[in-house]
């Protein structure tokens, strides 16, 4: 009887499969994997800002590439720390590379040696200052009722994306109770208390995307936890080379978790990573992928570049320590 039973079973998933219906495995299987490679044939265009600032430093961006590529290639220690920690983030090493070569290609120029970001960030340790607009500090202002809703938030990530898209939504650039506010982004306004375009350390990872993940980066790594009420830790973990690439793996992470919620696997894909290393806002971009009709991310300029030089970048981890 059973073995009856056995072979009807078999007839039946036959028949449903010759007849176009999906088998039981793909029925669930509602996850589009986005496979590796550029979406694009040719490299999107660069922000007018990346070629100022380039210009500025009278170098070009091969120039910047060819620097990181040597930096990464002398600290053999430093590929080893990117290996561990990707492994207990359970990401593949080549996404924490990608984003170190995007951000100093595009952004800042490598400099000599890691041990640079480490008295950088002492600099910065006994700084007073805080994170504020207009006289308001960020702690204070996101008590308003505007952001109510998003106490209701799981998570430090979807808690400060919530926090984001309200400022978008009621105050960029509109005037409210009397305050004008500047069409700026939440991180613009909030985040950069010395001076525009502020991103630190060997991540280049700014104060609001360290928020984001500092509840991942508690429970992972046993890190404290990071608040606005005290940024000069907020500092301290971006600019030191060593917390620099957890975070770097936090984000990473973070941001194929928000995807994987949209129905999209992008842990194939270092380029489309890199290119939300870059640009933020996962799970707005992610949310936003999936009402569009879940079409395939696309990388930017940055992650094109990622995905173009891929067998450079993982020859660095090949030849690491």
């Amino acid at each position: 009887m059973i073995a009856l039973q056995k072979s009807f079973l078999v007839l039946l998933l036959v028949i449903l499969a010759s007849a176009g219906m999906p088998s039981i495995d793909a029925a669930h299987a509602d996850t589009i994997v986005v496979p590796p490679g550029n979406r694009s044939v040719t490299q999107p265009p660069i922000p007018n800002a990346s070629a100022v600032r380039t210009r500025a430093f009278n170098t070009t961006y091969d120039e910047k590439y060819q620097k990181i590529i040597a930096l990464l290639k002398r600290e053999k220690k430093l590929i080893t720390h990117i290996k561990q920690v990707a492994a207990v983030y359970g990401v593949d090493p080549i996404h924490i590379v990608g984003a170190l070569v995007g951000e100093h290609t595009y952004n800042v120029t490598a400099v000599g040696s890691v041990q640079t970001y480490y008295v950088k960030a002492l600099s910065y340790s006994g700084l007073d200052f805080a994170f504020r607009y207009k006289g308001v500090k960020v702690q204070d202002f996101v008590k308003r009722p505007e952001f109510a809703a998003c106490e209701q938030a799981k998570g430090n990530a979807a808690l400060w994306s919530c926090r984001d898209t309200v400022w978008t939504q009621h105050f960029k650039g509109k005037t409210v109770d009397g305050v004008a506010y500047e069409p700026m982004t939440f991180q613009q306004a909030f985040f950069q208390p010395f001076f525009a375009g502020q991103t630190f350390g060997l991540g280049q990872i700014s104060p609001l995307t360290a928020l984001e993940v500092t509840d991942l980066v508690n429970k992972v790594s046993g890190y404290d936890k990071l608040t606005p009420d005290n940024p000069q830790a907020i500092y301290r973990d971006v600019m030191d080379p060593d917390r620099s690439i957890v975070y770097i793996a936090a984000i990473v992470r973070d941001a194929i978790d928000a995807y994987k919620q949209q129905g999209f696997d992008i842990s194939h894909n270092p380029g489309i990573t890199a290119t939300l290393y870059n640009v933020g806002q996962p799970r707005q971009r992610a949310a936003a992928l999936r009402e569009a009709g879940r079409k395939l991310p696309v990388e930017n300029y940055y992650g094109w570049l990622v995905n173009d030089k891929l067998d450079d970048l993982k020859a660095l981890l090949d030849s690491g320590s």
